[in-house]
């Protein structure tokens, strides 16, 4: 294969390569496992994929900084081999053990995130990674400021030391259980911090998450320097639930799902990514018929609507 900046327009290429690295795969792992562990090969199937994907990216980089490729170009070629691994990582695992629900809905997630990710880990504009506070930092810095503001206040000694103690019940209320302040993105951008986190949609049991994202976000406008929190779905809003509705009315989660989470990804990163995505992404054209036939027949087309 021919790496140059013509790859980026050069797709049926791109999924004959990664259709075959999975055929060879597939092979090997038949010969490992046997046929009837089909569960390990479906397992081990999309690390082989993945491994693939990462091998040529490395290759599709270092070219691209020798030849002092355009960033953008560099970024659509990319995403342009990433879709081409998702399309045969699909074909293969579904070969070896179709896709229910579940696993499905779950795979879906996992590739749609970094997918949209590329457009901040190659960017074309100024936006740069920041590393995200630690919690126990954050809570250090918080009753540091309290204890310093009760002892500045008109009480005696022991009034102050009991204030502290009903301050310190508080905090064993909300630490009473691990938070982590690390989402899915973090970015720096004219100098204001982005937190955000993607979701490829929301089911009927995200009451628990959507706790933990209301607390999330709210501990980080608190901070000291400005912090956006940034929901973006992959989902139509009309087939998310109240516990999205929550957050989008929330006051402290900028929410945003289906096109205009990509219109967000644009606006951040200097990338239109929604116009790539038109112009390059067709499941329904590029998976293989028995593939889209099994995913049509069992419900799961819905998670190809990106």
């Amino acid at each position: 294969m021919t790496i140059d900046p013509t790859l980026r327009n050069r797709k049926d290429e791109l999924l004959e390569y990664f259709r075959n690295r999975g055929a060879e795969a597939l092979k090997e792992l038949t010969t490992t496992y046997g046929e009837a562990h089909g569960d390990d090969i479906a397992s081990a199937i999309n690390q082989e994929v993945n491994e693939a994907k990462a091998a040529l990216i490395t290759v599709i980089r270092q070219t691209s900084e020798a030849e002092k490729w355009d960033k953008s170009v560099l970024l659509e070629t990319i995403l342009l081999a990433t879709y081409a691994s998702y399309v045969a990582m699909l074909e293969a695992r579904n070969s070896v053990r179709r896709y229910e629900y579940m696993d499905f809905s779950r795979r879906i997630g996992e590739l749609w995130e970094p997918f949209c990710r590329l457009c901040f880990d190659y960017p074309v504009n100024d936006v740069r990674a920041y590393a995200p506070p630690v919690f126990a930092d954050v809570k250090k810095q918080l009753e540091e400021e309290v204890s310093a503001y009760i002892d500045l206040l008109k009480l005696t000694a022991e009034e102050k030391e009991q204030l502290k103690k009903y301050y310190e019940k508080v905090w064993a209320l909300v630490d009473s259980g691990e938070i982590k302040l690390k989402l899915d993105l973090h970015f720096i951008l004219k100098g204001n911090k982005y937190d955000v986190d993607f979701k490829s949609g929301f089911g009927s049991n995200e009451k628990g998450n959507t706790n933990r994202l209301l607390l999330v976000a709210t501990i980080y406008k608190n901070l000291p320097e400005r912090h956006e929190c940034v929901l973006l779905v992959r989902s139509e809003e009309d087939t998310n639930n109240n516990y999205f509705q929550r957050l989008k009315k929330s006051g402290v989660w900028q929410a945003a799902c289906g096109k205009e989470a990509y219109v967000k990804i644009g606006e951040y990163s200097g990338f239109d990514l929604l116009a790539w995505i038109k112009a390059n992404i067709d499941w329904e054209k590029d998976l293989r018929p028995d593939t889209l036939k099994h995913f049509a027949d069992n419900n799961l087309s819905d998670y190809l609507k990106w």
